[in-house]
């Protein structure tokens, strides 16, 4: 009997997403390339199961009935490349080759173009949840050659997480090309932005009130019961109840100093480029890349210790926390709805976002009780221009925001660091106001270079230049947005 989709990649989330499939009925061919893994694997926790092992690519290929289905679950880059040209020799006609790490979405791009043109298929999918995600159920973002979505839709639907009361798998074909890759890109970098604002609201708690971390923990508990309902508010409380073995908490021994894989700078990168303001999750990943200087923030604590700061107001700015989180929340999806809006408008993807927001309530690292709200306002209007002036977002923000201005400046007197916090707020009062200081910084760029600008009492896309010290010249540059 041969298998009904073979895995290349027998680490953690290879191993689980091959008994996730095993377990809904599939059969699955496995391979490593050290071949030690596979062997171990099917001798442990594959073994009595409908797992066939192999030891070379080409046994692979040959265990798997066609049209094959061949899923890697290799590290991103080079060695994704590398296993792709020893696939495509050994691959007929309508193979399927797919890709479930955490590539760069323009290497898909790159990678679906390159295997069509040898008569082949490629899906470059994403896959959130992590290690339990991946046995249990992840969600799954797939996108790549379309002709291929119905070989592959009825495995990957059945090992994905079902959410919302009529259980809907946490799956569905996002768009061509790259799309499931950057949709996938763009969910890793709103999992910056949580995280960050979580952590910040941390810091007011544990370093501004001096609460213990057993009183946070109950804190984040108590919210994760309402609108900030959660898998990582509830995976906060937690850790910040798990005690070592001394009877001390865990998290206030762990080194402040983060780690981070790639995504979430490949967000900001892709916003610069699409000319989005993703202020938020890019604030995330620099606090990320600021905790990893800690030799210097240790030095330079003492170089700075004789700076006096403010007191916190603790009944006001505990009473704000919630609703201060909450708004931030909010702001943080906006801009990435926003970027991922953008990027299927200009790669013509057709994606659906009010299904992108279903695919994240179950499975992926940000599900939360909040994405029934996204899928709803886009529902409601498939063309929202931004996620906050949906009604029921624009009510939250009224109603809360000034929360977050008292969050934000109380934390600012007392010295403590809140980079998303604050950028959310001026991303607010920027989209809201409707004249920004950017006329006089187009005076200044049309000043010591000509670049022109445009006038207030003259229809737009008319383009004007000012002489502004008469020696300059009447001569301007072309007009262009990068």
């Amino acid at each position: 009997m041969k298998a009904d989709i073979g895995l290349i990649g027998l680490a953690v989330m290879g191993e689980n997403l091959v008994l996730n499939m095993e377990s809904k009925g599939y059969t699955v061919a496995v391979f490593n390339r050290t071949t030690t893994k596979v062997t171990k694997f099917a001798e442990g926790r594959g073994k009595g199961k409908n797992i066939i092992p192999t030891l070379s690519l080409e046994q692979l290929v040959e265990n798997v009935a066609k049209p094959r289905k061949i899923m890697m679950m290799v590290k991103a880059g080079m060695p994704v490349d590398a296993t792709i040209h020893s696939l495509i020799p050994l691959l007929d006609k309508g193979d399927i080759i797919i890709d479930g790490g955490n590539s760069n979405y323009e290497d898909t791009e790159r990678r679906v173009k390159d295997v069509e043109s040898k008569g082949l298929l490629y899906i470059g999918t994403g896959v959130s949840g992590g290690e339990e995600g991946a046995l249990k159920g992840p969600s799954l973002m797939p996108g790549g050659s379309p002709q291929a979505w119905d070989s592959v839709k009825p495995i990957l639907q059945s090992i994905a997480a079902k959410a919302g009361p009529d259980n809907k798998p946490c799956c569905d074909w996002i768009g061509s090309g790259g799309a499931g890759h950057f949709v996938k890109m763009v969910h890793n970098g709103i999992e910056y932005g949580d995280m960050q604002l979580i952590c910040e609201i941390y810091d007011i708690l544990r370093k501004g009130l001096k609460m213990s971390a057993a009183e946070i923990g109950a804190v984040f508990d108590e919210w994760n019961k309402g609108v900030l309902k959660s898998y990582l508010i509830e995976i906060t409380s937690e850790i910040l109840t798990h005690k070592d073995e001394d009877g001390q908490p865990l998290v206030d021994k762990i080194l402040d100093t983060a780690g981070q894989k790639g995504t979430g700078k490949w967000t900001g990168i892709n916003a610069l480029n699409f000319g989005i303001p993703l202020t938020l999750i890019t604030e995330a990943v620099f606090a990320r890349c600021l905790s990893s200087e800690k030799d210097e923030r240790v030095e330079a604590s003492k170089i700075f210790a004789s700076i006096k700061t403010g007191e916190l107001n603790k009944k006001e700015i505990l009473a704000n926390l919630h609703d201060a989180l909450y708004t931030a929340k909010i702001i943080s999806y906006a801009q990435g709805f926003e970027l991922i809006k953008k990027a299927g408008i200009e790669n013509k993807w057709n994606l659906n976002l009010g299904d992108i927001a279903l695919m994240w309530r179950g499975g992926c690292i940000i599900r939360s009780v909040f994405l029934d709200k996204i899928k709803t306002a886009y529902a409601t209007d498939p063309d929202l221009t931004n996620l906050i002036v949906d009604p029921y977002f624009t009510k939250v923000l009224l109603d809360s925001q000034n929360s977050l201005r008292i969050v934000v400046s109380d934390a600012t007197k007392a010295g403590l660091a809140v980079p998303s916090l604050a950028s959310a707020l001026s991303w607010f009062d920027g989209y809201r106001s409707s004249n920004t200081p950017a006329n006089l910084l187009q005076a200044q760029r049309d000043y010591f270079g000509a670049h022109t600008y445009e006038r207030i009492d003259t229809e737009r896309g008319k383009f004007f230049h000012t002489n502004w010290t008469g020696k300059g010249g009447s001569t301007a540059s072309t007009t262009y947005t990068v």
